[in-house]
């Protein structure tokens, strides 16, 4: 694990699921940018130190609150290409999108989501957003303990792409953990986008290329499809719970289940939602997920809104089991600065590697968002030209009265609301970011194949009392190991009176920063600013 403290003297805190991520981010604090600039450099730098999670070829999603109290929600979601139909895609895979290939990619909308950021008020260059990225691509880095297992986990996925297998299986053998990470073409990509600007992935001759090396591969994503895309800004949907307000982020994405849980925790007057009354939790938690998998869908095209969806009822009983490996390979970072920002991210490729489609020439890995889509008539998440498919992605602000008291983010998936349940009824109990993001986890529905509604994820040190409440609920016990990935990587930041206090998820790779006024990262004398920066791998 690695936790951060701080005095009223910090700059700023970064936490993020990757030790040199949060090094990126840190180093723009250091040199006086915000939470917009570190965010930006760490999520830059996510994308090429933990490709199993995100990438270039990815979403984002972000609340970002301003120095006036101000939150502002970025969408950087991206739709279905306007050439595909879905009655060709019905004919082609009957009731549901594949988990991997051109298929299943949709317009990726992250660096779009990087450049409404940068409006919002970064300080420092476009082109220093990039530069640890650069440098991280061109140079190598070491092969991280979660990037190795996923090279081992969808090894048979990844050898079908010559991309994929060019870049992770170099020699014909999966990358192992310490190995160099060198990824050159993604380098100049990179640097491109610093040159060009954001209109360089999305309309530049770097478009133009990848675009035309997934095309070649059956995409149907065109040049019109990713020069026409923007991202948008809108405004983060909320709920009280006791002098707290929860603010996260409305439909297309997932964020209403977490107020539905708390906001249910609250009026049942569940006394100990994570201890004896876990049963009950969990019944909420499969409530809020049948919710979400037969009512979530793009509002701008019909989809309910989070205020109609934090109200409604399943429709029906169905059982909801879904192929593949569904526990989202994502990465969320925490960040904040003294100077008011805070910005709470989500980005991804969706399941592990995304696609499993590597651009060769462009070094850019792609998401599969597009597996999110039904293929059913009457769903209101049915596929279209141009639509936008539900997202699990979702970020959280925590307001003390006006006053900013967690930013937090995580990954995992259709369990992403859960954890985040783990992370707020833990902390809001009093627990530290370093006991909240530790304590054992369990989740309710699909996290891995096999796995169906009615599966508890549960890891090995998560107490047998609450085992038996939640088995006594209905739902059948997947033991996994304590700590285990498919429980999440979180990344949590409480503001406190004195200062912050950081913490990373031992599931991850990841540590936590506090930077010093000084533009140092401090030391360990706790009466002065300090910080520990550990690689939890």
């Amino acid at each position: 694990m690695s936790t951060a403290h701080s005095t009223r003297t910090a700059r700023g805190a970064i936490a993020t699921s990757h030790h040199l991520a949060t090094e990126a981010g840190a180093a723009a604090l250091e040199v006086g940018g915000n939470a917009l600039d570190a965010a930006l450099a760490a999520a830059a730098a996510l994308c090429v130190v933990y490709p199993n999670n995100v990438a270039l070829g990815g979403d984002l999603v972000a609340l970002v609150r301003k120095p006036d109290g101000t939150v502002v929600f970025i969408n950087a979601t991206g739709p279905a290409p306007r050439a595909q139909q879905l009655k060709v895609l019905q004919q082609r895979h009957g009731t549901a999108l594949p988990t991997r290939g051109v298929d299943a990619i949709t317009v990726p909308g992250g660096v779009r989501g990087w450049e409404l950021l940068h409006a919002l008020g970064a300080t420092r260059s476009w082109s220093e957003h990039l530069d640890a990225a650069v440098r991280y691509a061109a140079d190598g880095v070491p092969t991280a303990r979660s990037v190795a297992a996923a090279i081992v986990d969808e090894r048979a996925d990844l050898e079908t792409d010559a991309g994929c297998a060019a870049v992770f299986l170099p020699g014909g053998e999966p990358l192992a953990e310490g190995s160099p990470l060198v990824q050159p073409e993604l380098a100049a990509s990179l640097r491109g986008i610093q040159a060009g600007g954001p209109d360089e992935f999305y309309s530049g001759a770097l478009a133009a290329r990848w675009v035309a090396g997934i095309r070649a591969l059956g995409s149907t994503i065109s040049l019109d499809d990713t020069a026409s895309y923007r991202s948008e800004c809108g405004e983060a949907i909320e709920a009280d719970f006791g002098p707290y307000r929860v603010l996260t982020s409305p439909p297309n994405t997932q964020g209403f289940s977490l107020l539905r849980t708390l906001q249910a925790v609250q009026a049942q007057g569940v006394a100990d939602p994570l201890g004896a009354d876990a049963g009950v939790t969990a019944t909420l938690f499969a409530r809020n997920n049948a919710v979400r998998d037969e009512l979530l869908a793009d509002p701008s095209r019909g989809g309910l809104s989070g205020l109609e969806l934090m109200e409604a009822s399943p429709l029906g009983d169905s059982e909801v089991a879904l192929a593949g490996r569904p526990s989202g390979d994502t990465v969320g970072l925490s960040t904040i600065s003294a100077d008011g920002w805070a910005v709470s991210l989500v980005q991804s490729v969706y399941f592990g590697f995304g696609a499993c489609v590597l651009e060769p020439s462009t070094g850019i890995l792609f998401q599969n968002r597009g597996t999110s889509f039904s293929l059913e008539d009457d769903s209101p998440n049915v596929f279209a030209p141009g639509k936008r498919p539900r997202h699990t992605l979702m970020p959280v602000l925590v307001l003390r009265g006006d006053e900013l008291a967690w930013v937090a983010a995580t990954m995992g998936g259709q369990a992403q609301p859960q954890i985040h349940a783990h992370l707020l009824l833990r902390s809001l109990a009093g627990a530290s970011p370093d006991e909240a993001t530790t304590a054992p986890r369990w989740v309710i529905g699909v996290q891995d194949v096999g796995d169906t509604r009615l599966t508890a994820t549960v890891e090995a040190d998560v107490p047998e009392a609450v085992r038996s409440a939640i088995e006594q609920a209905g739902f059948a016990i997947k033991s996994v190991p304590r700590h285990d990935e498919l429980l999440g990587h979180s990344n949590l930041i409480r503001v406190d009176s004195d200062g912050y206090t950081a913490a990373s998820d031992p599931r991850s790779d990841g540590s936590a920063i506090v930077v010093g006024a000084r533009g140092s990262a401090g030391s360990n004398n706790d009466d002065d600013n300090n910080d520990t920066d550990n690689d939890n791998g």
